[in-house]
């Protein structure tokens, strides 16, 4: 028995190590052919600190707490188990085993039984509720599973399974042969008296090495199937997620959210000024796998499948065809798939197999049936980062979507024909809607006050406190003009200076980065960077989200830098300050009302603004808050981001029903958001919802703002 096991256990052991070893080295070229990938080495210490926070923390996983908790112990058993394994190749030669200077330390055995009466329990726990969700029937879809690996995850869990139960009857097979009861859990004394207390010293022995064998035999046959599966992301992940969170693009560990990156080549950011220095060849976005950065590859490479990011997807939730999870599969798949031919060299690739020569062939963005990428899954996105939120392991799925999108536009003029009269109207008159820039003031002639303007009342911003960002839609859109009138008055009533660039304001350019025209984009930030440094711009207001989060994150790559606060922010402050006071007169129509609240992605998850706008709903007198389920960082998009707004939903059923479903459900009479895109879409949504009789006449969206001017305003 005892040379049997040494025979087998040491033959697996070294085919294991062996084809590990080579594996490894494949997936490193097969990263190494992305582009360079600038900033992701910075800060050293601090990208540690975060990765040893994520890791020991488990602060991603833990968002889902109960399995966060429960995967945590798996993850710890497979680590702090190790030790177990080389402890059972010493087995196959001494039944008595123990490790050099540690031996039978008690602090050690008893750490040593936790985490494998923990990881049991909690392996267990983790294929419970893999079983439970598994996609069935008709509404199997909505599983977080559907289109994962299925067997991957079966085999890794059976592994861990099969290699725990292995640990505890070796250690009771330890104390039946004497290891003596003060190492031991009093669980390890029944395993060892129930199990083996009848059995011989030599039958003891024996199944000592028959266990050890099955250990190593069920742990080298997992190295080897990972191994033979480059893919395999459900396993490699356990490898590959500690330098995926070590090279994430924010070292303090904040996710991948807020500026989109610029248009990179060669490493280097693209100078639009000077285009046409560009090597015609060059890559504007990504159009085909290698185009990404080794970061991007390092991202397919890491994914486990688990399907948090599809649970969250807005797209996905309204039956359309993009899941961030399978984009992420699909792109895995292909690289691999292509890497020999991409590796090989000039002479050899014609002697590669047909597989990998179509491969090589295969568009990456194109019709379902043909291309690596559904074109009409990537044209589904938002942007609105739930995917990215919600990935345990850091993969930045925004950021790949929009340089696909980028390719699209750019270079192969290819993307959703309503697209067309967006592009026309940026680049002619400065704002999504085609309209006049003279009309942009049109907002403000019905104001009892004089609203500022520079160039008018005053010469430059250093005369007031605030530039008041009003932005197309709060300029254009009737209803977000309603929410720029509130926020005016508001400040007026505070007595905060401010002032408006009126028709010297441009469009910040998010829907043109969002839907691929950096071109444009480029041109409308480019205007509006000039602007701001000629007035002296510093201090910046905004009521959209979206120009809020550019304005903020994206204009610096420009250099420009500016203190930009959400109106929901200020007005807070302000009434903090006591600058405001909202009262509650006898006919208040908040009397009795209840108030939902739909946090906007780009105001939420994108820039972590949560509290402001539920502090001032709190403090309306009279009026009841009461929360959606999916709030703050699980909040449902309103389907407006991304250029959604613009496009028309064609597959499915619509992002913003389903979210205003969600509102009205609650019983509130007043949907508040912090958007004008946001309350576009909810009073859309909820103008066909009462249309059908799902929702009462009396029901409305409004804006944070025009609920508190409603409430500080006497009489």
């Amino acid at each position: 028995m005892q040379i049997l096991a040494i025979i087998v256990s040491l033959a697996i052991a070294a085919v294991g190590v062996a084809l590990f070893g080579k594996t490894i080295g494949h997936m490193v070229s097969v990263i190494k052919l992305g582009q360079p990938a600038p900033g992701r080495t910075d800060q050293p210490g601090q990208r540690s600190l975060t990765l040893a926070k994520e890791t020991l923390g488990h602060t991603r996983m833990l968002q889902w707490s109960h399995i966060g908790i429960l995967h945590w112990f798996v993850a710890f058993g497979f680590l702090g188990l190790f030790l177990s394994l080389v402890t059972a190749f010493g087995q196959l030669f001494d039944a008595h085993f123990a490790l050099p200077l540690i031996g039978h330390w008690f602090v050690f055995e008893w750490v040593s039984e936790f985490l494998t009466w923990t990881g049991l329990v909690s392996i267990i726990g983790l294929m419970a509720i893999r079983l439970r969700a598994l996609p069935r029937g008709e509404k199997g879809r909505y599983s977080r599973f559907f289109g994962s690996t299925a067997w991957q995850a079966y085999y890794v869990e059976y592994t861990i399974l099969g290699v725990l139960i292995c640990i505890l009857l070796l250690r009771g097979l330890e104390y039946s042969l004497g290891g003596g009861t003060k190492f031991h859990f009093p669980s390890t004394f029944f395993v060892g008296d129930a199990l083996f207390g009848g059995l011989s010293e030599h039958a003891l022995k024996n199944t000592v090495y028959l266990v050890a064998m099955v250990k190593i035999l069920i742990s080298f046959a997992w190295m080897i199937t990972i191994s033979l599966n480059a893919t395999m992301g459900v396993a490699w992940h356990r490898f590959t997620a500690w330098p995926n969170i070590w090279f994430k693009r924010k070292a303090d560990g904040g996710t991948a959210l807020g500026a989109l990156q610029p248009i990179m080549v060669k490493g280097q950011a693209i100078d639009f000024e000077n285009i046409e220095e560009l090597d015609e060849d060059a890559a504007l976005g990504v159009g085909k796998v290698e185009d990404f950065t080794w970061k991007g590859l390092l991202d397919f490479t890491t994914c486990t499948e688990c399907g948090r990011c599809q649970s969250q997807c807005p797209a996905w939730n309204t039956d359309k065809p993009l899941s961030p999870k399978l984009i992420m599969m699909g792109l895995r798949e292909h690289a691999y798939a292509k890497a020999p031919y991409l590796l090989a060299a000039e002479d050899d690739r014609k002697s590669l197999s047909q597989l990998v020569l179509d491969e090589q062939e295969k568009p990456l963005v194109g019709p379902a049936d043909v291309a690596v990428i559904d074109e009409e899954a990537l044209w589904a996105c938002t942007s609105c980062g739930a995917c990215v939120q919600q990935c345990p392991v850091d993969i930045e799925h925004v950021d790949a979507i929009m340089d696909m999108r980028r390719y699209q536009v750019l270079i192969e003029s290819s993307f959703p024909s309503e697209l067309n009269g967006l592009f026309k109207g940026l680049e002619n008159k400065g704002n999504p809607w085609n309209m006049s820039p003279s009309g942009r003031m049109d907002w403000a002639k019905d104001l009892p006050f004089e609203v500022k303007q520079v160039g008018t009342d005053v010469e430059t911003l250093a005369e007031v406190e605030y530039l008041f960002w009003v932005g197309c839609a709060g300029a254009y859109e009737d209803r977000a003009k309603k929410t720029t009138q509130a926020v005016a008055e508001l400040l007026n009533i505070a007595g905060v200076s401010f002032a408006v660039l009126g028709d010297g304001e441009t469009c910040t350019g998010d829907p043109a980065r969002r839907s691929g025209n950096e071109f444009v984009f480029q041109q409308l930030a480019m205007q509006n960077a000039e602007v701001f440094k000629e007035t002296g711009a510093k201090k910046v207001v905004s009521t959209c989200a979206h120009c809020f989060n550019t304005l903020k994150n994206e204009y610096s790559q420009l250099g420009v830098e500016l203190d930009v606060i959400h109106h929901t922010q200020l007005l807070n402050r302000l009434v903090r300050e006591g600058k405001l006071t909202p009262v509650a007169p006898a006919d208040s129509t908040l009397n009795g009302q209840k108030i939902t609240y739909h946090d906007p992605c780009y105001l939420g998850r994108h820039n972590q603004v949560y509290d402001a706008p539920r502090e001032l709903l709190d403090i309306i007198p009279g009026a009841e808050y009461a929360e959606m389920p999916r709030n703050k960082t699980k909040s449902f998009c309103c389907g407006a981001g991304g250029a959604r707004m613009w496009m028309e939903e064609k597959i499915g059923t619509r992002i913003n029903v389903n979210r205003t479903t969600e509102a009205v459900e609650t019983g509130a009479d007043k949907i508040a958001t912090g958007c004008p895109f946001c309350r576009v879409m909810l009073s859309d949504g909820l103008t066909a919802k009462q249309a059908d009789g799902s929702a009462r006449e009396e029901v409305e969206v409004q804006d944070v703002a025009q609920l508190l001017l409603a409430s500080v305003k006497r009489g």
